[in-house]
């Protein structure tokens, strides 16, 4: 009985082992998607869709698949969008528009995707959520909803030159580079504003941006809607936290019982935070909340 005894001891510390060994060999998914398998990376006014590069290849590597589409009017160089619109953008193009285009990408995919708008791209992706277009939202410091608004001295300077209310909504504004370290990259080596600014800045319709002030604006807040993040920056200068803040209250305010709204403020992060060196940081955030839905 006893030799028997022993020898189950040996055959059960066998078999642990071997268990041990093939767990050890099995590799690790914890990082990887356990729902929607699909991103969509929606770029803002005033630049291309190249920002979101370092993005794209940070969330393929954990196994996501991810849209970037560039705006139907944006597909194409820096230098080149630069001499094409350097007047004017075909005035069929408005805020509803570019909205149409980008459901009807999602509409030819297997699934909803996660959306992630930056800036304008952050706008598009509640009235996308509006129209029931995503399994999450994130409107990573994003323009508002029509009707929200705070008397911020930075936001009204910054987005002075970009709605130019006295000229006609058929010219374009390419912001200048004083602008842009103003609006976008405060806070950055100068190096690394200009070579962003030669890298993303393309003129932009004061049409399309404009349309964040008209009914093609507005959000329902009192409609159901997927998990919603609002992310915004405290040194952002053109979206302060404040007013993203102030959005995220307007939800919070109507919302229906069953939706989800959420907020996040990161520290010292400006209105470019795709591309400082903290960026990870917040494309982590994201996703973990993300997975959560």
């Amino acid at each position: 009985m006893k030799t028997l005894s022993i020898s189950k001891y040996v055959l059960i510390f066998s078999l642990f082992i071997q268990a041990t060994a093939f767990a050890a060999e099995t590799p690790k998914t914890d990082d990887k998607p356990k729902g929607t398998k699909t991103i969509m990376l929606i770029s803002g006014a005033f630049v291309t869709s190249d920002g979101w590069g370092e993005w794209k290849s940070y969330l393929e590597s954990k196994g996501y698949i991810v849209i970037v589409p560039a705006w139907p009017y944006k597909d194409g160089t820096v230098d080149g969008l630069r001499a094409k619109h350097k007047d004017s953008i075909p005035s069929e193009y408005d805020l509803k528009k570019i909205v149409d285009y980008h459901a009807a990408i999602i509409d030819k995919l297997p699934e909803k995707p996660i959306l992630i708008g930056h800036s304008f791209g952050g706008l598009i992706v509640q009235l996308l959520l509006q129209r029931d277009k995503g399994a999450a939202g994130i409107a990573y410091h994003s323009v508002p909803a029509k009707g929200v608004f705070v008397y911020k001295y930075s936001f009204l300077k910054a987005l002075s030159g970009p709605l130019g209310l006295f000229r006609s909504e058929d010219t374009t504004f390419l912001m200048s580079f004083k602008q842009w370290q103003y609006a976008f990259t405060n806070g950055m080596p100068e190096a690394e504003q200009r070579a962003y600014y030669d890298k993303l800045v393309v003129p932009e319709s004061r049409k399309v941006i404009r349309g964040a002030l008209k009914d093609m604006g507005k959000i329902d807040f009192k409609k159901e809607h997927a998990p919603l993040l609002f992310v915004s920056g405290s040194t952002d200068n053109i979206i302060p936290a404040s007013l993203n803040k102030k959005n995220y209250e307007r939800y919070i305010k109507y919302q229906p019982e069953g939706s989800v709204t959420e907020y996040k403020e990161f520290e010292g992060r400006n209105h470019l935070a795709m591309s400082q060196p903290t960026w990870q940081e917040d494309v982590n955030y994201i996703i973990a909340w993300a997975s959560k839905y």
